[in-house]
């Protein structure tokens, strides 16, 4: 395996990726593929010769068309569970961990059973409240492809009935009351695709992550201005946001009456979870 590491390493080199980035991503080809963990490497265990060429063709694809290395291998990992992804769905990042830890405080601090999760992608921020709560979950998004891999991840992680999914453009197929609801919207202007890395802004679906505004608060808003109505007594909002979006999107909350702001920071400092509570005027 060090013969192979060693192997992977320089082909990323050569195409000036960082160590750290190549590292990150040799683990989690072996990982996907052979099914080794760190641990397991450290530990002497080695891939089968059909694992060894499985992994040097996939990281071949990715340095050669810088797609990235999840949607090649058709899964990532998000909270230490595996989870299905397509060029239909965001990969999850490890911000929205924070989003779904928070969450998780909100409804065992307040025994919360109702949740929305707009947007839901791949699903994963559904099913791991789901997992890790005993509230019942709705996970709604626009895309029919989205949705699919949603619920083929909630029957993966034997969640059926804890995860349920529903096609709707935000609020629009949405009738039911909620204790909380939580999003991570598209929230990246348009204006900034040419600065994104290519593996985000080719290969990542343009519907989960561009919003056609100036600063990127146009889905803050449409989910603010109308969650009062889906939204119970002491119920609350939760958000991702992007940089140097906290204060505009804390603004939208101050105006349509939401109180108990509070503003998150990620482990690079940067404001990244925002959360209000509802109180029914």
């Amino acid at each position: 395996m060090h013969n192979l590491r060693q192997k992977l390493y320089e082909m990323y080199k050569s195409k000036n990726y960082s160590e750290s980035e190549a590292t990150a991503e040799i683990d989690f080809a072996s990982e996907a593929i052979c099914g080794l963990s760190k641990k397991d490497i450290l530990l002497g265990k080695n891939p089968t010769e059909q694992d060894k060429e499985n992994i040097i063709k996939a990281i071949t694809r990715r340095i050669k068309t810088q797609e990235p290395l999840a949607q090649i291998l058709g899964k990532s990992y998000f909270m230490n569970e595996e989870f299905i992804v397509s060029k239909e769905t965001l990969i999850p990042r490890p911000e929205t961990e924070l989003l779904v830890n928070k969450a998780i405080e909100l409804i065992n601090k307040n025994k919360y059973t109702q949740v929305l999760d707009l947007g839901t992608g791949t699903g994963c921020i559904a099913c791991m409240i789901a997992k890790l709560t005993k509230a019942q979950v709705i996970g709604a998004d626009i895309s029919k492809d989205a949705l699919k891999i949603a619920l083929d991840n909630a029957m993966k992680m034997k969640l059926m009935n804890r995860a349920l999914f529903r096609k709707s453009d935000f609020f629009s197929n949405i009738d039911e009351k909620f204790d909380l609801i939580v999003s991570n919207p598209p929230y990246i202007p348009k204006k900034e695709k040419n600065s994104l890395q290519k593996e985000v802004s080719i290969y990542e679906p343009e519907l989960a992550l561009f919003t056609e505004d100036e600063y990127g608060i146009e889905n803050y808003e449409k989910i603010i201005s109308q969650a009062s109505k889906y939204l119970k007594p002491k119920a609350h909002l939760i958000f991702e946001i992007g940089i140097n979006q906290s204060n505009l999107v804390k603004d939208i909350l101050i105006f349509y009456g939401y109180k108990n702001i509070k503003i998150i920071k990620d482990l690079s400092a940067i404001d990244r979870v925002l959360s209000a509570k509802y109180e029914e005027q």
